[in-house]
C-alpha cells in the first residue's frame, strides 16, 4: 500500500507559528492521504501507566494557546467551524486494539493534553491536567490533528509514555529518560505500525 512517512516535526516551542507546525499535515492532505497516523512521546499523568507503555489517543485537550485554523478560512480545505467530536477515529483505534491483542502488544487508551513547552510541566500543572481528565501530556500533535480534522482526514494517534510526568514520581525529569525509553520500545512501536498499517489500508479502501 502507498505510504507517506515524515521524519520528525517542528514544534511551537521552537518558535514556529502554529500554521507552520501544521503545514506538513496540510501537505499530506493535499497529496491525497485518506488516513493519518500521528505518534509522539508523552509524559504519563495516569498513575496506572508506566514508562514504555503505548497509549492510543482517544481525545485531546488543547492548552497550547494556539489553533492553526485562526485567520482566514481556506474553504477549499475545510469548513470554517470543523467538528472535533471525534478528533481521533474510533474505527482506526479499534483496528489498532485488535492488532495489539493478536500480536501481544498491550495498548493503553487515554486523553492527551498538549501544552506549549519547552519546559516540563510543574507538579501543580500536572495535578491540574489530571483534574481536567488528561492521561498523558506532550508538546506536539494537537495542531496536526486539528488540520487533519479540518480536511476530513481520520486520525489514529499513538503516544509512547516515555516518563512519568512531574510530581508523579519523587524524582526530577530529564530528556535522557525520554530518549532511553524511546529507544527501548522502538522495535515494539515499529512492529505495531507495520502490522496496523495494512489493516488500516484495507479498512480505508472500503470506509473512506
Amino acid at each position: 500500500m502507498p505510504v507517506i512517512a515524515l521524519q520528525g516535526r517542528v514544534h511551537l516551542y521552537e518558535g514556529y507559528a502554529v500554521a507552520d507546525v501544521a503545514y506538513p499535515a496540510r501537505v499530506l492532505g493535499c497529496l491525497g492521504i485518506r488516513q493519518l497516523i500521528v505518534t509522539n512521546a508523552a509524559g504519563g499523568i495516569n498513575t496506572e501507566f508506566k514508562p514504555g507503555d503505548l497509549m492510543l489517543i482517544t481525545d485531546h485537550i488543547n492548552l497550547t494557546g494556539a489553533n492553526p485554523l485562526v485567520g482566514v478560512n481556506l474553504d477549499e480545505l475545510g469548513p470554517r467551524f470543523p467538528d472535533m467530536s471525534e478528533a481521533y477515529d474510533a474505527a482506526m483505534r479499534s483496528i489498532a486494539l485488535d492488532v495489539g491483542r493478536k500480536k501481544g502488544i498491550p495498548l493503553r487508551q487515554g486523553i492527551y493534553i498538549g501544552l506549549l513547552g519547552p519546559s516540563y510541566e510543574t507538579p501543580a500543572e500536572i495535578r491540574m491536567c489530571r483534574l481536567l481528565g488528561a492521561d498523558a501530556v506532550g508538546m506536539s500533535t494537537v495542531p496536526e490533528v486539528i488540520v487533519a480534522n479540518h480536511m476530513g482526514i481520520p486520525v489514529l494517534g499513538i503516544s509512547c509514555i516515555t516518563n512519568m510526568a512531574a510530581g508523579v514520581l519523587p524524582r526530577k525529569l530529564t530528556h535522557k529518560e525520554v530518549l532511553d525509553t524511546t529507544e527501548r520500545v522502538r522495535e515494539t512501536f515499529q512492529s505495531l505500525l507495520q502490522w496496523v498499517i495494512p489493516q488500516l489500508a484495507a479498512e480505508g479502501k472500503s470506509a473512506y
